[in-house]
């Protein structure tokens, strides 16, 4: 197992991330035998990172990862979870959370504690001194409950940056969606470039997209298997990320042994892109996300001329995200934070903004298009 080095402990390079442990019927229904298998295995091999959250399998993951890691001395792992603050009716109760939370996962301590996905929808409710949320969490580390405090973050650039700007100097790690799709198409390049200026180290989460990546287009699988004829598609991923010297922990979310496995072996070995090997990932990037999104730049020429004075290349952003990944929770959670006259549908396809577009982006169609798909999301 490859390992790298947080401070004064030494972090496996793959952690095992509890969104997608295995299941029975449903999503909430957890098989904790093969849970149970999985940890096992994992332990024998060097994997000493786990990651779990409040909400992960609708509760029950903190539960089944309780009952596995109960097996092995609690010094022998690390054990990470969130305050979730995805949902805002969450935020009066973080000390209620926070105490349950050491129960269902049999603790006295969390190794590593997020604040959870601070986004567009909610960072300002974290920023908030009437919650105390921060001060709660800062108490907890001071008292020896949390070891190492850090969060995760899906939102854009500007709210990254309004969160580090508060409590940047207390975050000793930051939770990124990072692969080489998102490294330009969430801006994740930018985003470490950012954590790198406050010298906090990234952990990685889903480096595969939910699987997406996992598997390619023939072609896409050719070029790249003529490059390294032994690495699985899934493999040159992991190896894109290890490429990036700030990440310290990849979170798989396996979902059954096999992938356990399969991963495991790939992380064997420390073997980064060489840069030919960069290029080509980037290429296959940038011809996987043209064929599902639209070419906007952001040069913004279109905001001046919109009578609703819609935030376009945004909303644009958040449509190409929503398309491309065919749903997710992003967009819908973004579209959150946004006035109701500010979103796609406020769109009154006047197309002005359409005259003065250099990409010749037809704007209005992908306004409707995309107020059409979050209402058959059921948003």
């Amino acid at each position: 197992m490859i390992y790298r080095d947080f401070q004064d402990i030494r972090l496996s390079n793959l952690g095992m991330g509890c969104m997608r442990l295995p299941q029975k019927e449903s999503y909430a229904d957890v098989d904790l035998p093969q849970v149970r298998e999985m940890v096992d295995y994992a332990m024998a091999h060097g994997v000493n990172y786990y990651d779990t959250a409040w909400g992960y399998h609708d509760g029950n993951s903190e539960l089944a990862m309780g009952d596995a890691l109960s097996a092995y001395p609690r010094g022998s792992f690390y054990l990470a979870t969130k305050f979730p603050g995805y949902d805002l009716s969450n935020f009066p109760r973080v000390r209620e959370i926070f105490a349950k939370q050491l129960e269902k996962l049999r603790t006295d301590y969390f190794d590593f504690y997020l604040f959870h996905n601070v986004c567009e929808l909610n960072v300002d409710a974290y920023l908030d001194p009437q919650y105390g949320v921060y001060d709660f969490l800062m108490q907890q580390k001071r008292d020896g409950k949390i070891r190492h405090l850090g969060f995760s973050c899906h939102g854009e650039l500007p709210v990254l940056r309004r969160f580090l700007e508060a409590y940047g100097r207390d975050m000793e790690f930051c939770q990124l969606q990072i692969n080489f799709l998102d490294w330009t198409f969430q801006h994740g390049a930018e985003k470490v470039a950012l954590l790198r200026e406050y010298g906090i180290p990234v952990w990685v989460m889903e480096p595969l997209r939910g699987g997406k990546l996992a598997s390619l287009p023939p072609e896409y699988e050719q070029k790249l298997k003529a490059l390294r004829p032994g690495e699985s598609v899934a493999a040159w991923s992991f190896r894109f990320l290890q490429s990036i010297p700030d990440v310290k922990v990849i979170l798989s979310g396996m979902s059954n042994p096999e992938q356990m496995r399969e991963n495991i072996e790939t992380f064997m070995t420390d073997a980064p892109l060489n840069e030919a090997e960069m290029q080509a990932l980037s290429q296959i990037a940038s011809q996987m996300l043209s064929k599902n999104t639209v070419p906007c730049t952001a040069c913004r020429y279109c905001t001046e001329y919109c009578p609703q004075e819609l935030d376009i290349p945004y909303l644009l952003s958040l449509y190409n995200e929503h398309a491309f990944t065919g749903g997710g929770f992003i967009a819908p959670m973004a579209m959150q934070a946004i006035d109701p006259d500010k979103q796609p549908s406020a769109c009154i396809g006047c197309r002005s903004c359409e005259q003065v577009c250099p990409q010749q982006i037809k704007i209005s169609e992908a306004m409707a298009d995309f107020s059409e798909k979050l209402a058959q999301s059921g948003w």
